[in-house]
């Protein structure tokens, strides 16, 4: 059997990861194609892969996305109907329902987006959309259900890939000072992002002064907009950081939203969101179990008194609910192949 996963953003390589290991391990052929945005390459060739860069991104002017997307799209098809891939697999890319519709094969598309535009297309075309038991709610308020074949998985999306770490994952901890505050800056190109670009400066300045900042940036741009920045006691990374190094030394993670806020939430690291938009049903789930805070515009103060907090511990329930969201995954693959 052919596989075919179209990674179009960053959190998708963690997403994927031990689903790629599984199916190899089980005989299966993976195909993976790929769009150059953020740290998708980079994160990609870490991994070893062998994948097929198609395309890039069009950026966040909505005329230029809307224009761009149909090159995309014949690009995929082209390429992969020499491919013949079985069954297509994605999360939250809005191409692979729609080419694997005209190579006349199955899909299962992922989303835990409620507010990405894309869904009610790729909702559309998908044989099986799988979301988080979170948005269950507001697939009922939207009438998605009606309209769509959709199931709910349990727990949350990084719970899924965080509950298939083997030991290694986590190495020990006793002579690692967690003495860094972590930054995952805003998405500057996302179309839906509506927040400001700088709004976080003044709050790393002060925490410059009195703590090590490791900025995490999302884009070229952000790279080199902070390097020119005149900031004390501050690193940009320039790679792609492990999952397991930031959580080791980070004292506080702030993330400007996405998958990795939520992945150091999940893992018990003290974290705050500092989302600019409206709050998706994930994100708000993780608040109410305490694991997550959610300030806009946080001020010094409000940090100091988080960081005075002892960080929590991974909640079980949702690795358990990883865990069975996974095998539910790759189950509903094998029978949609199967069936075809």
């Amino acid at each position: 059997m052919k596989i075919w996963i179209d990674l179009t953003n960053s959190p998708h390589i963690n997403f994927f990861k031990p689903f790629i290991k599984k199916w190899e391990l089980d005989g299966y052929t993976v195909i993976i194609t790929a769009r150059d945005l953020a740290n998708t390459i980079d994160l990609i060739k870490q991994n070893g892969w062998k994948y097929y860069l198609i395309g890039g991104h069009a950026g966040k002017n909505k005329i230029k996305k809307i224009v761009y997307f149909p090159i995309r799209l014949i690009q995929l098809f082209l390429f992969l109907r020499k491919k013949k891939p079985d069954i297509g697999i994605s999360h939250s890319s809005f191409y692979s329902p729609l080419v694997c519709k005209i190579l006349k094969i199955p899909c299962i598309y992922l989303n835990d987006n409620e507010y990405a535009k894309g869904n009610y297309l790729s909702f559309n075309y998908a044989t099986l959309n799988l979301l988080p038991e979170s948005l269950s709610k507001k697939a009922l308020e939207n009438k998605w259900i009606n309209k769509y074949n959709i199931e709910f998985y349990p727990g949350i999306k990084e719970g899924i890939y965080l509950s298939q770490r083997d030991n290694s994952f986590v190495k020990s901890t006793s002579n690692i000072k967690k003495d860094k505050i972590y930054v995952r800056l805003e998405p500057w190109t996302a179309e839906y992002y509506e927040g400001g670009n700088d709004f976080l400066d003044n709050l790393i300045k002060k925490l410059c002064l009195k703590y090590s900042i490791i900025i995490l940036p999302r884009s070229y741009d952000q790279l080199i907009y902070y390097n020119n920045k005149n900031f004390n006691n501050l690193v940009v990374e320039n790679k792609p950081v492990p999952l397991n190094i930031v959580k080791n030394q980070c004292l506080l993670f702030i993330g400007a939203g996405g998958s990795m806020t939520r992945e150091l939430a999940f893992m018990g690291v003290s974290t705050i969101s500092v989302y600019q938009g409206k709050l998706l049903a994930v994100d708000k789930h993780l608040i109410d179990l305490g694991l997550m805070i959610h300030r806009a515009n946080p001020k010094f103060d409000e940090i100091e008194e988080i960081l005075d907090k002892k960080n929590s511990n991974e909640n079980k329930v949702l690795l358990d609910k990883g865990k069975q969201a996974f095998d539910l995954i790759n189950k509903r693959l094998i029978q949609l192949a199967n069936n075809h």
